[in-house]
């Protein structure tokens, strides 16, 4: 598979181009088009890795395989909200914060993981993130741009969890408050994550849960009906 990006990082379409016969998994609604002969197969990937990636993971279900006809093929996808894509080159596994994923080669395996005490709390991430492991390339999707980090062993950097979109599984990290409860509740900061490398970072330049915290309460509110 050969992945174009076009149009970033604000509208970013990418361009899936496969080879006669090969296959592309592509998470469900995500698939904006594809050329003639293109066949598409729904799939769980099994019953209990499809129920731990759509409950725990917040992935859809089900997952669409794209096969190319013999001549070859292409599928273009997009993240549902405005922002950037960006083709991770898997050598070594990663995890992939919720609703960040798109796409991958069929030989990525996908799969939960417990955060424990690396859970991203207050995030739509909850307690669990993607793992993604296997030989390949994987889209994933930002809100907003997204900008690559590769922290040095040693190196520290601090991140707003709503920013984080994936990391190397093997990177360090510990998620805490900022501040006391002052600056808890008042700064308009809640949890944040601290990174130390070696590893790969990828953040998001916008934050889903503070434009709906921003968005929430302009929205008109049902009048209540009087007796």
């Amino acid at each position: 598979m050969q992945v174009e990006l076009m149009y970033q990082p604000a509208f970013t379409l990418g361009r899936l181009q496969l080879r006669g016969g090969e296959q592309v998994r592509v998470e469900a609604a995500s698939m904006v088009g594809m050329s003639t002969g293109t066949t598409l197969e729904t799939k769980t990937g099994g019953f209990m890795q499809a129920l731990k990636r759509s409950f725990l993971g917040g992935e859809s279900f089900f997952q669409n395989i794209y096969t190319a006809p013999a001549q070859g093929g292409e599928v273009w996808v997009a993240p549902s909200l405005p922002g950037d894509l960006n083709v991770l080159t898997l050598s070594e596994p990663m995890l992939i914060q919720s609703g960040a994923y798109v796409a991958s080669d069929m030989g990525i395996t996908l799969d939960t993981t417990w955060g424990g005490s690396k859970s991203f709390f207050g995030t739509g991430g909850g307690l669990f993130m993607l793992r993604a492991e296997g030989q390949g390339q994987v889209v994933v999707a930002s809100y907003g741009a997204i900008h690559e980090m590769t922290l040095a062993p040693g190196q520290s950097f601090t991140l707003d969890t709503g920013h984080l979109v994936a990391l190397s599984e093997s990177m360090p990290f510990k998620t805490r408050s900022v501040g006391g409860m002052k600056s808890f509740l008042f700064s308009g900061e809640g949890f944040v994550v601290d990174l130390t490398g070696p590893g790969k970072v990828l953040v998001q330049t916008r934050s889903q849960d503070q434009f709906l915290a921003w968005l929430i309460p302009k929205l008109p509110q049902p009048s209540s009906s009087s007796s």
